[in-house]
């Protein structure tokens, strides 16, 4: 069982402003642990995250790998991991295919770990262009109300989206996926 994450405002601390090196990339409270706790059950953890930082060249990829490493690095004493990172690195002025709130993150996502269909599948974002992405693929929209999830949840209000699970955070949606679960 796949769950795919933003990283964003999902996992590390997000107020809008680019995360721009590993010293700045700070987790949320309890989201690392959540985290190891999807993969102690046994599910696939990815990320599918927008970096258009790297194509307005405020840090480079070398930098993206670097706080994706200390990501990793604070996961493994958890026993947790993240199977597959897929990213975006374009500038939102180049129209690519793979910016959500198109579906080229979770397509990459859906072939890299040889699977037919993201049926089934969470997607956890903060933002509409995460659950949007996440309608469009096939996946469960999931949003948290970290990040800009309460900006977005007050929004949904006036432009609704069909099917979404609000949660007050990563910790909150793991601990009713566990539970539902056994």
């Amino acid at each position: 069982m796949l769950v795919i994450l933003d990283r964003d405002g999902v996992i590390n601390h997000y107020d809008g402003s680019y995360i721009c090196s590993p010293t700045a990339w700070l987790p949320l409270p309890g989201s690392l642990e959540a985290i190891a706790r999807l993969c102690h059950a046994g599910y696939t953890v990815a990320i599918a995250t927008n970096q258009s930082g790297i194509g307005r060249g405020y840090y480079d990829v070398d930098t993206l790998e670097a706080m994706h490493s200390k990501m990793a690095d604070l996961l493994k004493p958890l026993g947790g991991r993240v199977d597959l990172i897929a990213y975006c690195p374009h500038h939102p002025d180049q129209h690519c295919h793979c910016r959500k709130p198109a579906t080229g993150l979770l397509e990459q996502i859906r072939q890299q770990l040889g699977l037919s269909t993201l049926a089934g599948t969470l997607m956890v974002g903060d933002s509409r262009k995460d659950l949007e992405a996440a309608l469009s693929a096939g996946c469960q929209p999931c949003l948290v109300r970290t990040g800009n999830g309460r900006e977005t949840e007050h929004h949904l209000r006036e432009r609704p989206l069909a099917g979404v699970q609000v949660y007050d955070n990563l910790a909150t949606l793991v601990d009713t996926l566990l539970a539902t679960s056994r």
